[in-house]
């Protein structure tokens, strides 16, 4: 709870690896805010509290919770299957099929689906390195 990346982890790896904090943040920074506005058919929708949802529960899967955060946008926001997914995929990769992918965000696109994908895997990343760091 008390040791996130934008306070204690960007700088810290930076002092071991010059540099390397730099290109990490950058990296998650891309991934987070990447978007088109769009979630299946409706356009110009601000995807930033999905985004943010998604993030902060690959976090929690790990054990990482942050005091500033209402969780209860994750039940909100990620339906049952989606949770699943991000679960499978974060934890157990080896246990992802084509059946779980498909059985979340049907009427989605799969470049809103792969977008969830680098998402989960960025925070997974990012998650790992706390821990390591």
């Amino acid at each position: 709870q008390d040791y996130t990346w934008e306070d204690h982890g960007y700088s810290l790896i930076n002092r071991l690896y010059p540099d390397v904090g730099q290109l990490l943040d950058e990296k998650f920074q891309v991934v987070y805010n990447l978007t088109y506005n769009t979630i299946a058919m409706h356009c110009g929708v601000d995807t930033s509290v999905l985004r943010r949802a998604i993030w902060n529960y690959v976090h929690c899967v790990f054990g990482i919770r942050y005091d500033d955060y209402d969780y209860g946008e994750v039940n909100q926001l990620l339906e049952r299957n989606l949770k699943v997914y991000i679960k499978t995929v974060a934890c157990y990769p080896e246990r992802t099929s084509k059946q779980i992918y498909a059985q979340f965000w049907r009427h989605f696109k799969h470049s809103e689906k792969v977008h969830i994908n680098l998402l989960l895997l960025e925070a997974r990343m990012q998650a790992a390195l706390l821990y390591a760091l």
